[in-house]
């Protein structure tokens, strides 16, 4: 009888533990939401560009914080004077994967599907997810845009924190339409 009693017990206890865990991981936690929508209040402000100076030199660097993007964007844009295809511009991917600034999304990058044609003011070219894979780091993702005046590009690197940089992607292109960045872009190729 004690026998039975203890294995009783033990199927019971653990029952209620697994019941306890399913409960736990299946239910949805407050601020946890798996849809990622576009967000509606978009406010990116400048900051310091956090990167070594290599070939294509310092560029600029802007962020938007969660509160207004529902998760931290980091926005960093430079030019590459000369280096665009001045016949085509940047009209496929195979083209914004050669701008693209890819040390600063990290190594470990795949594609999460075609990239699609982009405006930026006068300058067309092309904008592109990108799924980083980083076992030390957060749930992370870019996107990786890149537009020209003739042989001169503008690359946009986009990094999000979270998997799915197809939501904020609107928000990006519109604020590289932004009179600021514009303006940036007009000085630094010399127009």
């Amino acid at each position: 009888m004690k026998r039975t009693t203890i294995i009783a017990a033990v199927a019971g206890f653990a029952l209620g533990g697994l019941a306890g865990a399913s409960l736990f991981f299946a239910w949805p936690m407050p601020g946890h939401d798996s849809a990622v929508t576009t967000p509606s209040h978009v406010r990116f402000s400048e900051i310091q560009w956090p990167y070594p100076t290599d070939e294509w030199g310092q560029g600029k660097a802007f962020r938007c914080a969660a509160a207004d993007c529902g998760v931290e964007v980091n926005l960093y844009i430079r030019a590459k004077i000369g280096f665009c295809n001045c016949q085509t511009g940047v009209s496929d991917d195979t083209e914004l994967d050669r701008l693209s600034d890819f040390r600063l999304m990290g190594e470990k990058l795949s594609g999460l599907g075609p990239g699609r044609q982009i405006n930026v003011a006068w300058m067309k070219g092309r904008s592109r997810a990108f799924a980083i894979a980083d076992p030390y780091r957060a749930r992370q993702s870019a996107l990786a845009i890149a537009f020209n005046d003739r042989c001169d590009a503008i690359v946009a690197t986009t990094l999000v924190a979270h998997d799915r940089p197809e939501a904020i992607e609107p928000s990006v292109i519109e604020f590289l339409n932004s009179e600021v960045v514009v303006h940036w872009a007009e000085v630094t190729l010399g127009l």
